[in-house]
């Protein structure tokens, strides 16, 4: 991906979205476009009006972390922006290409993984990469999963689900936010690893196909995953409502394993158990 175009779309949208109001200053003059002004920025910064528009330009190469940290606080980012904002910077000096690992052709979980995903018997527990491919899951996982494995000539991946079947709108009650997420995920990772040509095809092809994708791509809102709650609806359970915990896989990185609970004695762990038993039934019938 064009850095230059990166840094500049995601400067230019973080300023729009900074009203005078929020930033302290008095609102004068009519507004074109809403937002601060690159001068305000400027002075918020404490820089001169011509630098920061070199940095709105794309020019990120050899910029201080002091630099950043002062533009952060005027455009008021939070966590997952500032972490973007400074993988944009070390793209653009080249520093990002020291921390860079080949990656294999095919990625394949180990025996010890999946032994680990399946110890996990009373919650879905998945592992997944910054495409947002599904690459491994215990029983309860693939179960709760069970219409996104429609491919099979590749692991299912959760962008596609959500902006190409149609199917998505029921599984996803909250489908708009379920969109939000997954799009801000997808920026994440595509600034901190611009290079990776899988995630360029998958963002190719689902602003080719889908308005929606494109319309929220080309808002350049990032997110950090983390932990939270989501609701789901099974086509033979219903309504889940589940807490979950992603956590980073040492051993490899760029994946993540992701855990799902119920809250205890609520409607959703009855639900999580009679998913379970229609998974052994459905693997008795294979």
């Amino acid at each position: 991906m064009d850095n230059r175009a990166a840094v500049r779309e995601f400067l230019t949208s973080r300023r729009a979205k900074i009203s005078p109001e929020r930033a302290g200053l008095p609102a004068i003059g009519q507004r074109r476009v809403p937002g601060l002004r690159r001068s305000e920025v400027a002075a918020l910064a404490g820089m001169s009006v011509e630098y920061y528009a070199k940095l709105e330009r794309g020019t990120l190469a050899g910029v201080s972390a002091g630099v950043l940290d002062s533009l952060a606080r005027a455009l008021q980012l939070d966590d997952a922006e500032r972490a973007h904002l400074v993988h944009l910077a070390h793209e653009a000096d080249g520093s990002n290409a020291v921390l860079r690992r080949r990656r294999p052709k095919q990625w394949q979980v180990r025996p010890s993984l999946q032994w680990s995903l399946d110890a996990i018997t009373a919650a879905p527990a998945i592992v997944g990469n910054n495409r947002m491919d599904l690459l491994a899951a215990n029983a309860l996982g693939r179960a709760m999963y069970a219409d996104h494995y429609t491919d099979p000539a590749g692991p299912p991946n959760f962008a596609r689900y959500i902006f190409l079947d149609s199917a998505a709108h029921r599984f996803y009650p909250e489908w708009d936010l379920a969109a939000d997420m997954c799009v801000a995920n997808l920026r994440t990772a595509a600034g901190k690893d611009p290079h990776d040509k899988g995630l360029h095809d998958l963002v190719g092809e689902l602003s080719t196909r889908s308005d929606e994708f494109r319309h929220r791509w080309g808002a350049h809102n990032v997110r950090t995953h983390g932990t939270g709650s989501k609701n789901f609806h099974h086509h033979i359970v219903g309504g889940l409502t589940l807490a979950y915990e992603s956590m980073d896989l040492r051993a490899d990185p760029g994946l993540t394993m992701t855990v799902y609970a119920a809250e205890p004695g609520s409607p959703t762990e009855d639900a999580l158990r009679l998913l379970a038993s229609w998974a052994v039934s459905i693997k008795a019938a294979d």
